[in-house]
């Protein structure tokens, strides 16, 4: 798997504090797809600092669902990754994909270098757990995908505001392709805005929200709510595309 395959996909909203660290970690020549539903600088400081030959930038008032899927129909690699604006890549990262050119859908764990250390650990601890029973636990700060697996599992759900990167990999496991988690393969959380909300708040929200997802028993009128997934997250603005 090479830098040429590989499409990052990043949905923002009002990310420019974010934005730097971000790019510094992304390789230059690793084609990027902005979809930026924000107001601030954050296209711009994209346009300026990367080169339009590897980067496409579309400024769309969208959910992050919907932004994920613009990005996904846009691209033209065979790889997609989905990532935020509020992780960095490690070093080694784009080196270690190459071991797992054998599956279909990749995604590993988001950790922490400066706060939250421990919890962040925790957390993909038990996203290895749900892995090894069977259900991915796919998080859209660092998910890779074929992008003909994207186009034949659907694509992501529009009526979702968030667990749309959960929903699309239980899609995709479901459908018989081979899904993998990378626990070598993480990104780092360079803002912890809903862990400051309180670590309990975000735990459940995320375990509950999923398990009633995956047994079908939210109701269709319910789907388009974030359950207070992002009250407060970026206070003042519109919450239609955030992201953890």
């Amino acid at each position: 798997m090479q830098l040429s395959d590989i499409t990052v996909v990043l949905p923002t909203l009002n990310e420019e504090k974010n934005i730097g660290n971000f790019l510094a970690s992304l390789p230059d020549r690793c084609h990027l797809i902005l979809v930026d539903a924000g107001d601030d600088n954050t296209a711009e400081i994209v346009a300026r600092r990367r080169s339009p030959e590897f980067t496409q930038v579309v400024r769309l008032k969208s959910s992050i669902s919907e932004a994920r899927q613009i990005g996904a129909e846009l691209a033209g690699t065979e790889w997609l990754l989905f990532t935020d604006a509020d992780v960095v890549f490690g070093p080694a990262y784009f080196r270690v994909l190459s071991r797992y050119a054998g599956f279909d859908c990749i995604y590993g764990p988001k950790l922490s270098r400066t706060r939250f250390r421990r919890y962040y650990r925790w957390f993909a601890g038990g996203q290895w757990l749900s892995h090894k029973m069977g259900i991915p636990a796919a998080s859209g700060s660092n998910l890779l995908v074929r992008r003909d697996i994207v186009a034949a599992a659907g694509g992501f759900d529009p009526d979702l505001v968030c667990n749309e990167d959960s929903e699309l990999a239980w899609r995709i496991k479901r459908a018989g392709y081979r899904i993998a988690f990378a626990a070598d393969l993480p990104v780092y959380a360079t803002d912890h805005r809903r862990l400051e909300r309180g670590m309990f708040r975000k735990t459940f929200h995320s375990v509950f929200r999923c398990l009633f997802l995956y047994c079908g028993l939210i109701p269709a009128r319910w789907r388009k709510l974030d359950w207070g997934y992002w009250s407060q997250a970026h206070p003042g603005e519109n919450r239609v595309s955030a992201q953890d």
